[in-house]
């Protein structure tokens, strides 16, 4: 085989060889930031009284409606992202950065005869950074109280999961600062 003809060829296998492998590296590189782990938030229940069972359902319905984030129960001696108390209030959140706060299942609210899956669900949505949105209709978890007592849907809507997903989506792309800040202003 003469040169002339070895080198285009050699020339044509080493292009089609290079285009292969570039293909081959560059799918990883295009796959959506989700398809990582979730972000794993854990939360205790330890001293949410009679609502435990009603903390783990809401925390279960948040696994199965969003996949950048996975709440889990924290471990015995390990430091939870998410402390759940009962009291005789109000249901509230004091979220302190995204993923991270602490839950009143308050007792007030169940006595007037809301939902404790929905009022769980709803409490625990505020500490993945979503706000009220009263009112609203039964639908919306987090339209909380103002779609009153009749109302059982402790299921976040289409729009309320998109929200979690992006900024838990956020939390694994972005440096902690600024997910903390959006947590924090939206």
């Amino acid at each position: 085989m003469h040169a002339r003809t070895f080198v285009p060829i050699l020339a044509a296998t080493l292009a089609a060889g290079l285009a292969t492998a570039g293909q081959a590296h560059a799918a990883p590189a295009a796959a959506d930031t989700r398809a990582q782990a979730a972000r794993v938030v854990t939360y205790d229940a330890s001293a949410s009284a009679e609502f435990k069972a009603a903390v783990d359902r809401g925390a279960a319905i948040w696994n199965e409606s969003v996949d950048s984030v996975e709440l889990r129960p924290a471990a015995a001696g390990q430091r939870a992202n998410i402390r759940i108390l009962a009291d005789n209030g109000w249901p509230r959140a004091l979220p302190t950065s995204l993923g991270n706060g602490t839950v009143y299942i308050g007792r007030q609210a169940v006595n007037q005869g809301y939902n404790t899956v929905r009022i769980s669900a709803h409490e625990i949505g505020h500490i993945l950074g979503l706000p009220d949105r009263k009112p609203g209709p039964c639908t919306s978890l987090m339209s909380g109280s103002s779609a009153g007592v009749a109302c059982t849907n402790p299921y976040p809507d289409a729009a309320e999961r998109a929200e979690v997903e992006d900024n838990f989506g956020l939390a694994l792309t972005q440096p902690a600062t600024a997910v903390r800040d959006k947590a924090l202003v939206g």
